[in-house]
């Protein structure tokens, strides 16, 4: 039996956050609260559990705006800054809890963690730092809280970057390639998230048409665009372009599947 599945998008913006600092441009002087796009972040709830899947440097706020006071784990997809700039402001969970967080992630993210936080893996560490349990992960499936979590490989240029799959959604960011395998893993799932950075292509991310044809192969009930640029235009205008079963996600959209 599948678990019931809370998604909240805690982010949608891409590296730079929309509005981008001193830019001009429509969607960046948009007043509309569907332009204002913090860095990508997830907020995945399952059966109680609190998984975040990355945590940028806008993850503080999003904590905050979120009023989230539990957080069961903190799932790295990369090392990418915007992805784990955040890592820090775990700390009050430490506090509320009274005890570790557990972090998942690949050898890779773990030596960029532990050079962006070297106080944090210290033999003897400064009072008040981050207190982590880390859990390296590799393409096998690994549970969380007996929750089963499944990695989606995936390339961004040539960076291999993890998806997820939690039962019946799948979550990818920061991707511009698919590999076979791992379409047969998403095909026909319920809810499927992917970035679509803007309308012209890019070297590391799907552009929107690219990302609609993936939609299209892989035959998702539902799709939402997320790590989106203020190069894709304002949401509402985006919105009138995409299929019925396909969507622009915005910071603090809820999906339940």
């Amino acid at each position: 039996m599948s678990n019931k599945i809370k998604l909240t998008f805690l982010g949608t913006g891409t590296s730079q956050g929309v509005p981008v600092i001193g830019c001009d441009c429509d969607v960046c002087q948009s007043t509309d609260k569907h332009d204002k796009r913090l860095r990508t972040s997830a907020l995945v709830q399952v059966n109680q559990n609190n998984f975040v899947i990355d945590s940028g440097p806008d993850f503080r706020y999003q904590m905050l705006r979120s009023g989230i006071k539990k957080l069961d784990s903190l799932i790295f997809t990369h090392e990418h800054k915007d992805h784990i700039a955040g890592m820090d402001d775990i700390r009050p969970f430490n506090f509320i809890l009274k005890q570790k967080v557990n972090v998942y992630a690949t050898e890779r993210v773990e030596v960029a963690l532990k050079r962006e936080y070297p106080y944090v893996f210290e033999d003897f560490k400064y009072p008040g730092v981050p207190e982590i349990e880390l859990h390296i992960i590799d393409e096998n499936p690994f549970e969380v809280n007996g929750i089963q979590i499944e990695p989606l490989p995936v390339l961004h240029y040539q960076l291999p970057v993890f998806g997820f799959k939690i039962d019946g959604l799948c979550y990818i960011t920061d991707a511009n390639h698919i590999p076979d395998e791992t379409k047969e893993k998403i095909k026909n799932c319920k809810v499927l998230v992917i970035n679509a950075l803007r309308k012209e292509t890019h070297v590391s991310h799907f552009n929107l048409e690219e990302a609609l044809a993936l939609i299209k192969d892989l035959n998702p009930e539902k799709a939402y665009l997320t790590h989106i640029s203020h190069q894709l235009g304002k949401h509402h205008d985006v919105e009138k372009e995409l299929p019925s079963n396909v969507f622009c996600a915005y910071d603090e959209l809820e999906v339940v599947l």
